[in-house]
């Protein structure tokens, strides 16, 4: 790696998925894996493409039951360029001598680079070199240059294009046992001479694709069809030193876009008057050169390097013109079909960076979950509630898309998944609401969609509290927490576990801010509009206020215990486990697979409680806790850390990221350790290839934000930026830009115990910096250097 290079030398097919991911290009509204062009899908390569939002649901037969998935569609594959010297067979780099082969992803200009050389017969040598981009600045366009050189002597060279219409979805091995035929009617034709076409739609969601193709080189193309794929072929003579350029142009559409009739006609036209690659290059590295500009990030080393791959795979996929669409934060980003391209609750990793950055992308993600209130609603009125309760996994419509079964590949059994009772995913919409309007200062959407979103989450946490009378308080049963490894009691016949503290707190976190935005932030019309239309019930404000406080939050042997009865769980023998299995990672399929459940110990997937000291700072975490009753002081939080450290096993990506965060505060010298976890997880394929089934979205943008945020302490809260930097030896200089209430490009920069607050010319008015020991107000066109206490 360089700081804006991406490179892999040599060919490695065990690790070729893993760069197809790493490698993807995408503009936010599709991207293309980086899969070699004259590559079909098997077991070594697997090529995709997939369209922000495009969703199909088919119906399987899985374990005797009929089961339904709705999946991110793979659409056709518009990468194919193959080729042979005549009479050959076709060239790949699995059945061809590779005398070398290099890729190299270019973060800079958004370009994937790649040359790899060809053994011959009679001694010669065929290099091929390849340029390929998805157009950052036109969302619809794709390009790739291939250039091809011989040595030894005059080759004849055929070369043939595709688009191919008879994918499917097959990129994650334990789903290969569901149906993932989702095109239908496909059909190919020519446009005009050197341009072909392909259209077909899903088969449920009726979601119509066009697609279409210009090939141009310096010998006559011809174009031919054989259903599913259209073909273009040429015939290239290739002397010895002398290198003959193909290029190839791709246009795609669906029905899904804006403004337009037919997606296919849009295709063609778009692809017809599209410009020369050089050109589309141009354009491209300009847009992605502004891109940078309002996201730069200036870290030094290795660190530095892998923050910026995050931050190029976090834009393809999260862009600007994402704030055009109807849609989520795809866990797996459009990288691949790992979680069927489900939206979890990672936009609570996602937008807390993009708020400072992109605030347009982080409004239209929350209005993605205000389209989809009346179905959260729907789903709190079949559990007897009123409010919304949002789906722990989201696709094209809001319905819970969690799967009821998920296979275990160790044991090779289904298991019954009640991951769905994740009900926290409401609280982390909530959080996002507040945090992007205390970003962005964006008080229309705050007043109206996100008030609304506030109101109705609010009401469902204080609709599903229940009174105890023993305890004198009330509680939440039922759930399952972001723990995930355990979802039921010990022999329990029926899931669900008892006030878990990270969804109790939460929940009174929820019911106080909207309480206090109903109160104090709604002009009087509006809030009486908003009551009105909800249709609250006399005294349902006043219960609020009372659950706020009241919601319980269980201790054990001085520590936050995760859930209700959790302190009785048995303790797991750590060090046997680890001895016997190496990587642990996954401790609930390797306990299942011995006949065991994790449902008996003390054991966690990743943080649960901890992500309390994610979310809050050390100020906001006690004032909620005292205002719950209970006393949480530095010394308790440490313990309660120190409990988790010790029973974690850190089976998500997202673990090292929360833990690194964590540890910055409250024991440094470890720190670094889950930084660096949280950094590689990705890169270094760090959870056993899963990597090669898509990014993990939420723990790249988790690192940017742990930059931005978690070292530095900022907060956007009532008006000002709230610093409180927590040095790390490992990282010690580092500077950002933000994007902060109207103010564009404003710089921070830590190092030696310096922060330099710069804020650019404008005529907006001063911003309110605050530090534990003082504040100070920076007026535009100034730059404040401050020094900091040891």
């Amino acid at each position: 790696m360089t700081a804006w290079t991406w490179e892999y030398e040599g060919y490695d097919p065990a690790h070729e998925r893993v760069r197809e991911t790493l490698c993807t290009l995408g503009n936010g509204c599709f991207a293309t894996r980086g899969a070699l062009p004259e590559c079909t899908a098997d077991d070594v390569h697997y090529p995709g493409t997939y369209a922000a939002g495009c969703y199909n649901r088919l119906t399987s037969v899985v374990a005797g039951r009929h089961v339904e998935n709705e999946d991110m569609v793979n659409l056709p594959n518009w990468l194919p360029l193959r080729f042979r010297t005549a009479g050959g067979a076709w060239l790949t780099p699995d059945t061809a001598p590779v005398l070398s082969h290099r890729q190299t992803l270019v973060l800079e200009s958004g370009l994937l680079e790649r040359v790899t050389r060809y053994g011959l017969d009679g001694g010669r040598v065929l290099s091929v070199r390849q340029h390929r981009l998805v157009h950052m600045a036109d969302p619809h366009l794709a390009a790739l240059r291939t250039e091809f050189t011989v040595e030894g002597a005059t080759t004849e060279l055929d070369v043939e294009a595709a688009l191919d219409g008879g994918v499917t979805n097959a990129g994650v091995r334990r789903y290969r046992s569901l149906d993932g035929r989702h095109l239908t009617h496909v059909h190919t034709g020519t446009a005009h001479p050197g341009t072909v076409w392909l259209r077909c739609r899903t088969r449920t969601s009726d979601i119509r694709i066009g697609m279409a193709a210009r090939l141009t080189a310096d010998a006559p193309v011809a174009d031919t069809h054989e259903p599913p794929r259209a073909l273009q072929r040429v015939t290239l003579v290739l002397e010895p030193g002398r290198t003959v350029t193909v290029d190839k142009t791709v246009a795609l559409h669906t029905s899904r876009d804006p403004a337009i009739s037919d997606p296919l006609q849009t295709a063609v036209d778009r692809v017809t008057t599209a410009p020369g690659f050089e050109e589309l290059l141009e354009s491209h590295a300009t847009a992605w050169g502004q891109l940078w500009r309002r996201a730069e990030i200036d870290v030094p080393g290795e660190p530095g390097a892998i923050l910026r791959l995050h931050l190029f795979h976090v834009l393809q996929t999260l862009s600007p013109h994402t704030a055009d669409l109807d849609v989520g934060v795809p866990a797996r980003g459009l990288h691949g079909e790992a979680y069927r391209g489900h939206i979890f609750w990672d936009e609570l990793f996602v937008l807390p960076y993009l708020n400072l950055h992109f605030p347009e992308v982080s409004r239209a993600l929350l209005h993605y979950r205000h389209r989809r209130l009346d179905r959260a609603r729907a789903a709190a009125r079949a559990l007897g509630r009123r409010g919304a309760l949002y789906p722990w996994q989201s696709g094209s419509d809001g319905r819970e898309e969690t799967q009821r079964l998920h296979l275990n590949p160790r044991s090779g059994r289904w298991l019954p998944d009640h991951s769905h009772l994740q009900h926290h995913v409401g609280s982390a919409i909530a959080y996002n609401v507040w945090q992007y309007c205390e970003a962005s200062g964006d008080a229309e959407f705050l007043h109206t969609k996100g008030a609304e979103m506030l109101l109705q989450i609010a009401r469902f946490w204080a609709d599903s509290a229940t009174w105890d009378e023993s305890l004198r308080r009330h509680r939440i049963r039922g759930v399952v927490g972001p723990d995930e490894y355990h979802e039921a009691y010990p022999d329990a016949e029926a899931p669900g576990l008892d006030d878990n503290a990270y969804t109790n707190v939460t929940a009174a976190w929820v019911l106080t801010r909207t309480l206090e935005v109903l109160r104090d932030h709604l002009p009087e019309p509006r809030r009486r509009e908003l009551l009105e239309r909800a249709a609250l019930e006399e005294g349902e404000l006043e219960r609020w206020e009372n659950v706020s406080r009241t919601l319980h939050v269980p201790f054990h042997e001085g520590v936050i215990s995760q859930f209700d009865g959790y302190g009785d769980l048995a303790e797991l023998d750590w060090e046997g486990y680890r001895k016997r299995y190496d990587d642990i990672r996954r401790l609930d399929r390797i306990l299942e697979a011995e006949g065991d459940t994790v449902n008996r110990y003390k054991a966690s997937k990743q943080a649960d409680v901890l992500m309390l000291g994610y979310l809050f700072s050390p100020g906001e975490l006690q004032d909620l806790f005292r205002r719950l009753g209970h006393r949480l002081d530095e010394r308790i939080w440490r313990r309660t850390v120190d409990h988790y450290m010790a029973r974690t096993s850190h089976g998500s990506t997202l673990s090292g990221l929360v833990h690194g965060w964590i540890l910055a505060r409250a024991r440094r010298t470890e720190a670094w350790t889950f930084c660096q976890e949280a950094l590689r997880g990705d890169v270094a394929d760090l959870q056993g290839g899963t990597t090669g089934e898509g990014i993990h979205l939420g723990a790249m943008a988790g690192t940017l934000d742990l930059v931005q945020r978690g070292l530095t302490g900022l907060e956007t809260r009532a008006g000002a930026l709230w610093l409180d930097p927590v040095p790390l030896p490992e990282l010690s200089s580092y500077g950002f830009s933000l994007q902060y209430q109207g103010h564009w490009g404003v710089r921070l920069r830590l190092e030696s115990g310096l922060l330099e607050v710069a804020v650019p010319p404008s005529d907006l008015p001063p911003i309110d910096v605050r530090l534990p020991d003082r504040t100070i107000g920076v007026e535009p066109g100034e730059t404040s250097r401050l020094l900091l206490p040891d």
